[in-house]
């Protein structure tokens, strides 16, 4: 079940420039990789947030969303679903406009302490399925 509606998606899609994808390493084969692939096509800066912390396409990686040390858009968030509620606190924490969780990635809990703190939420869902949706 997706969680934001089609004008907060469009908003993200449209109207933000930096996205943290959080999962995106250098794995070819993975769907973060894909996405982050589809979001720079499409013009988005796409930030590396990996334990591992690799460059990815000339961008510094980052641990966690908090290392960031400059404001991010929207968090694209590519971890299973008991993790996310951690990573949705950093993109609070680190004053992030959004957050996206990938298809297959729901916290109920998580969104809501996100929406309360004033961040756009979307869940259970992927922006490339979501900008044929919504037309962008």
């Amino acid at each position: 079940m997706r969680y934001g509606d089609d004008e907060s998606v469009r908003a993200l899609l449209a109207d933000t420039e930096t996205w943290a994808v959080v999962g995106l390493s250098t794995n070819r084969a993975r769907v973060a990789y894909r996405i982050a692939q589809y979001l720079r096509a499409h013009g988005k800066r796409v930030i590396p947030v990996h334990p591992s912390a690799s460059e990815l396409e000339g961008e510094r990686g980052y641990a966690r969303v908090t290392d960031i040390p400059f404001k991010v858009d929207v968090v694209d968030v590519f971890v299973r679903s008991e993790l996310a509620g951690q990573v949705v606190d950093d993109a609070i924490a680190a004053g992030a406009g959004a957050v996206w969780l990938q298809l297959g990635v729901r916290d109920e809990a998580a969104a809501e302490r996100a929406e309360r703190a004033g961040l756009r939420v979307v869940m259970d869902t992927c922006p490339k399925i979501e900008a044929h949706l919504v037309g962008w």
